[in-house]
Parts: C-alpha cells; sequence; structure tokens
C-alpha cells in the first residue's frame, strides 16, 4: 500500500508528536499450528536487537480494519484481516529510547497497543520474510522465549496471555 507512505510524518514533525502525545500500534502475536511464536529480532529503536512481536504504527485517518491489513502485509509479507485475529488486549509501553536516539527527544516513546493473537496453519507465511523492521526471524516454543533474556519485556507479558 504505497498511499500509506503519504502519510508519515515528517522527522521535525514526529519529534514534536513523540514529546507531546503518545503513539499508537498494533502489536501482532503470530502462532504457528505446533504452537510456536514467531519473533523478529529489532533493527530500529525503540527495543532494537530484542526479539520483539512483528506490528507497527496506527496512521493518522487509518481505520483499524485498513492498519491491520497494511501492517500484516508489511510484517509478515501476506495481508490478514482483522477478523481472524483474536484481542489479546490494549497496552502501555513507555521507552526512554526513540527512533532517534536515548536522548533525542524528552521523555522518550510512549505507545499504545492493540495487541491481537494471529493463529495460523503450518504454509501460512512466505519462507522468506519482510526485512524492513526485523533482521530475521524464528519460531520460538513459547517457554524459551520468556525465559530468553533476549526476548523484549513487552512480547514476554503478551506469551503470558496465550
Amino acid at each position: 500500500m504505497k498511499e500509506a507512505d503519504d502519510m508519515f510524518l515528517s522527522e521535525d514533525s514526529f519529534r514534536t508528536v513523540l514529546m507531546a502525545t503518545p503513539l499508537v500500534s498494533i502489536d501482532l502475536v503470530v502462532q504457528n499450528a505446533r504452537g510456536e511464536i514467531l519473533l523478529g529480532r529489532r533493527l530500529n529503536r525503540p527495543a532494537r536487537d530484542s526479539w520483539f512481536v512483528p506490528g507497527g504504527r496506527v496512521l493518522k485517518n487509518e481505520r483499524l480494519d485498513a492498519a491491520f491489513m497494511r501492517l500484516t502485509l508489511e510484517e509478515l509479507g501476506v495481508r490478514f484481516g482483522r477478523e481472524r485475529a483474536r484481542l489479546l488486549g490494549v497496552f502501555e509501553h513507555f521507552y526512554d529510547d526513540t527512533v532517534f536516539g536515548p536522548a533525542a527527544v524528552a521523555g522518550g516513546t510512549h505507545y499504545i497497543v492493540i495487541c491481537y493473537g494471529l493463529v495460523l496453519d503450518d504454509g501460512g507465511l512466505p519462507s522468506i520474510l519482510p526485512k524492513e523492521q526485523h533482521s530475521s526471524y524464528r519460531w520460538w516454543n513459547i517457554q524459551e522465549a520468556q525465559a530468553d533474556p533476549q526476548v523484549h519485556r513487552h512480547t514476554a507479558t503478551y506469551l503470558e496471555l496465550l
């Protein structure tokens, strides 16, 4: 969906938003038929270098159904409708860090996250997943993910809901 690119803010505008408001995002807890969870090694701040669930920001004037379809396509390589998912809850995430660096914006980053669980049949995703947000992907056993210190604490919280 190339039209979504036009809805992203300039760097200066985004800094102002980060200082003044929370961001709204959707996180996706993706499970395969064996009950394993898909995690990606984050490339971007905040949470860079940790294992995290796929997801992303909801854009201005973007309806949740449209955001869900855009984000599943961008993050998973396949467009899924929100009706395929189960709402796991709404969460608040606070980071001292920002996309611009740890001291770049006073107050860091505040997210309001709508988290969905999505269970896929085997073969439900392409063999090569998009690499814009994650350097690599891995299917994790839930208990292994909960115990690994490289799995981000927010992701570990989601796994307690499964």
